[in-house]
Parts: structure tokens; sequence; C-alpha cells
């Protein structure tokens, strides 16, 4: 375990269970028809990887590069790279790491249903319902978590940590200096 980290919430066997899990509801509901995984930038990448292993239906992926972060009540969606296809009449499945506010999530699908898609769904690894600012719910949601400050399989504090292999409590020493 890094030494930054106080707790293991969710091992790497335990997320690729999950991301099993997951892909075969997800396959199962979408029945044969084709997906455009949407990852969002940075934090997606490993999440994406890993669930994409699993899934069975026809997929293509895609990502943006999002922020929406700059305050609380600003609904402002800053787009710092654009998907590179064309998405009208697609099956859009955003991909995401964590579903905390729901701003970003809130923000990136109006502007994609506003594209002329067939259907826009969202699957996040994990939940942190406490934290809940917009009303969103993801369509499909790996693991709970309690309201923590979060580390680990893609997700970073200052651009660190994104590479662990698992989910973990970040020490409060070393984000509250």
């Amino acid at each position: 375990m890094h030494k930054d980290i106080k707790e293991i919430l969710y091992t790497e066997e335990q997320i690729e269970q999950k991301c099993e899990e997951l892909a075969n509801q997800i396959d199962q509901d979408y029945a044969g028809e084709e997906i455009l995984l949407v990852g969002l930038l940075k934090g997606s990448v490993p999440f994406l990887a890993e669930l994409g292993k699993h899934l069975k239906s026809d997929v293509t992926f895609d990502y943006m590069k999002v922020s929406s972060y700059s305050g609380v009540e600003s609904k402002t969606l800053v787009v710092q790279q654009d998907l590179k296809e064309d998405i009208r009449g697609k099956n859009i499945l955003i991909v995401e790491d964590i579903l905390d506010t729901g701003k970003t999530l809130y923000n990136v699908k109006q502007m994609l249903l506003k594209r002329g898609v067939r259907s826009v769904k969202i699957v996040t690894l994990l939940d942190k319902e406490e934290g809940r600012v917009f009303d969103m719910k993801a369509d499909y949601s790996g693991f709970k978590i309690p309201n923590a400050f979060v580390v680990g399989y893609g997700l970073d504090f200052n651009e660190k940590y994104r590479q662990l292999p698992y989910v973990g409590i970040l020490k409060e020493d070393c984000y509250k200096k």
C-alpha cells in the first residue's frame, strides 16, 4: 500500500470482478446494439480499459476532456477536448471514474443529448451519493463509497496517485496542507 493511503476501499481484484458484472449487465441491456463508450479524461481511462475487456457488445471508444468545477453554482461546461466523430443516432455510454456532485455528468449528458443521439447512459466505477449537488444517477454503478477523498485507479489528487491499482482513501495531511 502506498504511504499516503489511509485505507484501501477496493482492491484491483474487486474492481476487475465489478467491471465484469457491469459489462454483463450492459451487454444484456444493449442486446447486440452498437455502443460508443465515451471516456471522460483523465480519470476514466483505467476503468474504461477494464470494462472494455469484458464487454461482448460491438463497442467503439472516444474521449472527452471536460471541466465544470469553476464554481458550484455555475452550470458552464468547458470542453477542452471534444469527441472526434459524429454521434447522431448512436447509443452513448459515458464512462466516468466517480459520480460525486453530478455537475460534470449532468452537463455532459445534456450536451450529448442535444447532438441527436439515440440514447445516453452513464456508467461509473464509484458513486459518492453524499456529495451529490445535481440530481444525477448513474445507469450502471460499481461501488457506493463514503464521503471521503479517494484516489487510485484513475482518480487523482494534483495528478498524483492515478496509477495505483486500487481505490483508497487519501490521508488527510496529504491534501490539507
